[in-house]
């Protein structure tokens, strides 16, 4: 099936990953849906965080993850940029902070993910709701590897 257009402010995907090699490991281009709350939740936590976040909104967010090469299995509701790395849905800051830290994992990988949106995880926190056990896991064009658990 034909992917939709992506919205006129949003760059070609080889430009978003180029423009996050050339920027420091802190700061990060997130691209998430106008409406989704829980991505807005995660922004304010990286922010937290000491990350300096750039928000692009983004209605073809299937295009976005196809176009940067995020696995289907990997999908959550955000898509970011960091350093040349992709970052897909709820990963905590200090995970991130440490595959940022870790060469050799980052070269061995294209990314980081928290697949899907378990409860509990940065930006999905529900009062009341025991969290979901989830891992973070690497991705590459080859497969995955669990990185941290949480």
């Amino acid at each position: 099936p034909e992917l939709p257009a992506l919205a006129a402010n949003t760059p070609d995907p080889a430009e978003m990953l180029a423009a996050s090699v050339r920027g420091p490991d802190d700061i990060i281009t997130v691209y998430k849906a106008p409406t989704c709350g829980c991505c807005g939740n995660w922004v304010e936590h990286l922010r937290e965080n000491g990350f300096t976040v750039n928000v692009v909104e983004e209605s073809a967010m299937l295009t976005v993850k196809t176009g940067l090469g995020v696995p289907s299995g990997m999908h959550s509701c955000h898509t970011a940029v960091v350093g040349g790395e992709i970052i897909e849905g709820h990963v905590p800051a200090d995970v991130l902070r440490d595959y940022l830290a870790d060469e050799a994992t980052r070269s061995a990988s294209i990314g980081l993910s928290v697949p899907g949106m378990p409860i509990g995880s940065p930006g999905m926190e529900i009062e009341g709701a025991p969290a979901d056990a989830y891992d973070v896991v690497t991705f590459s064009e080859t497969g995955s590897a669990t990185y941290a658990s949480r």
